[in-house]
């Protein structure tokens, strides 16, 4: 028998890293054996420490399912973070301050963080502002509105009355259920939500009209407009979606803190883009996909836990991240 072309077999595992899928499987698979060898003492083989991996991630995947959809077009959201402390605090004024019902108190938040997309989308669209500065000035102001709605301070069940006298208000039971644990304790209910999100984004984005022109926006604004796609339109709804995931995040946030933090998402975003990169969907707009990002939210997730479990620094996590988020840009550079 012929020995295989030694160039046929560089070519075809050329071909296969050329592949999103390929690649953020590998990263998923590498981070997965990293956990393996460094298994703190066995903590790694413990099915507790996957269960738990999944929960903390499922709010920064909420974050990230809702990027991919702007990233997809050829922008960027800063303010992701800062939307969803402004909803975490809304939410718990709602529900442990003014009593309001759960269906009404949720409701309303998720209007206010579609409502700041929407803004964002708009001064994007009808005035031809930079995404990175749009989005910063608005993660910069609506940071502000959380701390102002809160008067600085974390929204709890301790209540101040109008005597200047503290009492402790009943926990409202959708925190309760927001927070709980299904199938004898094994799936939260903030992962389902965020499966969910990403399925709804992922319906949105592959099977519809409206995602395939975010997809045409992403690879070539101008082309996108000559074709008779209503550009402003697109972005509007495309930022509106992404805050409105934030939002979603905002609420599972509080019911898992048990009250409302205006400092609460800070940094997120960063976490959240770096999902968005590691899976695969190229910053610069026109490709990727939701089926990416979830590979890349289990592999941030495999990550931090792992470094977690082996007692790393958050100053060294917060390093790692950084440079994470440059080498796959550089790598996608490279394959482009």
């Amino acid at each position: 028998m012929r020995d295989r072309n030694p160039v046929s077999t560089t070519e075809s595992c050329r071909r296969l890293l050329a592949s999103p899928f390929a690649r953020a499987l590998l990263s998923l698979i590498f981070i997965f054996v990293l956990g393996l060898i460094f298994n703190a003492e066995g903590t790694f083989f413990l099915w507790d420490t996957h269960r738990d991996m999944l929960r903390q991630i499922s709010t920064y995947g909420i974050l990230a399912s809702g990027l991919t959809i702007v990233i997809v077009s050829g922008g960027i959201d800063l303010s992701v973070g800062s939307v969803l402390g402004l909803t975490a605090v809304t939410f718990s004024l709602l529900t442990i301050h003014f009593a309001w019902p759960a269906t009404f108190a949720i409701f309303a938040s998720l209007g206010l963080g579609l409502s700041c997309g929407a803004v964002a989308g708009a001064v994007i669209g009808r005035f031809g502002v930079q995404p990175f500065i749009t989005t910063l000035a608005t993660m910069v102001f609506v940071r502000g509105l959380a701390k102002w709605a809160s008067g600085g301070q974390k929204i709890s069940t301790t209540v101040l009355q109008a005597n200047g006298n503290f009492e402790q208000a009943p926990l409202p039971g959708v925190f309760e259920l927001l927070g709980s644990r299904l199938l004898n304790q094994n799936l939260a209910v903030v992962t389902l939500i965020f499966l969910s999100c990403i399925l709804v984004c992922w319906v949105l984005l592959s099977k519809t009209q409206w995602g395939r022109s975010l997809y045409a926006l992403g690879g070539n604004e101008l082309c996108a407009h000559l074709s008779g796609i209503p550009v402003m339109r697109m972005k509007l709804l495309a930022y509106s979606l992404c805050g409105l995931m934030a939002a979603v995040a905002g609420i599972c946030q509080a019911a898992q803190e048990l009250q409302g933090d205006p400092e609460s998402g800070m940094g997120y975003e960063l976490t959240a883009i770096a999902i968005v990169v590691m899976g695969g969907t190229g910053l610069s707009g026109g490709h990727g996909g939701l089926g990416l990002t979830l590979l890349g939210t289990v592999t941030i997730g495999y990550l931090e836990k792992i470094l977690s479990i082996n007692a790393v620094s958050e100053a060294s996590r917060l390093m790692m991240t950084g440079l994470i988020v440059l080498t796959a840009v550089l790598l996608q550079r490279r394959q482009g």
